[in-house]
């Protein structure tokens, strides 16, 4: 693994979705060591927990009960058989052992249960906090730290996996609505949609080759976002997008030339298992007779997952729910079947997790404050 300065941490492009553990990973606060938990933006707190406290009441009081009903929703919840329930309970299991597993891919040195405890605690801070997401990466550097684990490996690992999780987001769409063509069908702002993400993606994956590929390469493209950062912000340092992309480069291009592709599984695993409880959850409440096949659900899913760009909400709450219930519907599931299985996969992604992390974040605790007490 590249040994990179102590002090330094890659910028990383901020992330959607399902992996909002790593939704502003951008390394420590500015000018705090690495493995310090940055001070909490109190103002920056407030306003994104009233913005977030909108969004929502927007969509499941203002939107959905004009587009469903959420009475007959809860009744096709309630006549799941056992087995159903029985199918997401074991989905929503896998979904959180998969999870650790794309830190794992970048950070080969820290163990699972370690791993599980930082994963879990960063994905319940982003969730459960309002402008959670800085305060998560500060709280995952402290908790490497504990663990053994150098800023500069922290660094590379956080920010291999933020930006892997980013391309893989992008790539899903690209792949549903090819999947979607061999049923024919397609919408034209299906295949926009899959054509922005397929455009993004090639984009991305491009630079990050070539960021890898030289030093040189790395400064002329940090250079390019130097320019462009003059043109948004005229205060900025000359060298702001260079250094990061050095940084970042210095310390993530041994870990990826050696370990890209079980780096790319991890993660394209940890988004299907997202897709696999979803579907489940779909299954459970009756599959095919709710009007919508496999295909349409992974379509309806990767599309949607596209709405986590927007950094109103953390995790895209809301805005992907709207996506997702509209995508279904579309489709042709049942309006009050599509609300419920949103309904039925937030519970199963999200509550078990901000639980588990919470008890992670305990543990965590306690586990430091012996260390101190036996320093």
């Amino acid at each position: 693994m590249t040994d990179g300065p102590a002090d330094r941490s890659p910028g990383v492009p901020p992330n959607p979705g399902d992996d909002p553990s790593d939704a502003a990973a951008v390394g420590p606060a500015a000018g705090a060591p690495a493995g310090a938990t940055p001070k909490v933006d109190r103002k920056k707190q407030v306003v994104a927990g009233l913005l977030t406290v909108v969004v929502l009441v927007i969509v499941f009081v203002g939107i959905f009960p004009k587009f469903a009903n959420y009475a007959a929703a809860w009744d096709s919840i309630q006549q799941m058989s056992i087995g159903a329930v029985a199918a997401l309970l074991a989905a929503t299991v896998i979904n959180i052992v998969v999870y650790v597993f794309p830190y794992n891919a970048a950070l080969p040195t820290l163990n699972y249960g370690d791993a599980f405890n930082v994963r879990q605690t960063s994905f319940m801070i982003s969730n459960a906090v309002p402008a959670g997401g800085a305060f998560g990466v500060g709280v995952q550097y402290a908790m490497l730290s504990g663990y053994g684990v150098g800023p500069a490996v922290a660094s590379s690992g956080i920010g291999i996996t933020s930006v892997w999780n980013l391309l893989v987001t992008l790539a899903l769409p690209v792949l549903g609505v090819l999947a979607l063509l061999t049923q024919g069908g397609v919408t034209t702002n299906e295949v926009l949609g899959a054509v922005g993400g397929l455009v993004a993606l090639v984009l991305l994956v491009g630079a990050l080759a070539l960021v890898l590929r030289s030093e040189a390469w790395a400064r002329k493209l940090g250079g390019w976002g130097d320019a462009l950062v003059h043109r948004v912000r005229p205060s900025a340092a000359p060298t702001t997008a260079t250094d990061g992309v050095l940084r970042f480069r210095d310390q993530t291009v041994d870990v990826v030339r050696d370990r890209w592709g079980l780096i790319t599984a991890a993660n394209f695993g940890q988004q299907f298992c997202q897709f696999l409880v979803l579907l489940v959850a779909i299954y459970g409440l009756g599959g095919e007779s709710t009007g919508v096949n496999p295909v349409q659900i992974f379509a309806a899913f990767a599309l949607a997952r596209l709405a986590g760009f927007i950094p109103i909400t953390p995790g895209g709450l809301g805005t992907v729910d709207a996506a997702l219930v509209g995508l279904l519907s579309a489709f042709g599931m049942n309006k009050d079947d599509a609300l419920a299985a949103d309904l039925l996969w937030r519970a199963a992604t999200l509550l078990p997790q901000i639980v588990i992390g919470i008890i992670t974040f305990l543990i965590w605790r306690v586990q430091s404050t012996r260390r101190n007490a036996l320093v």
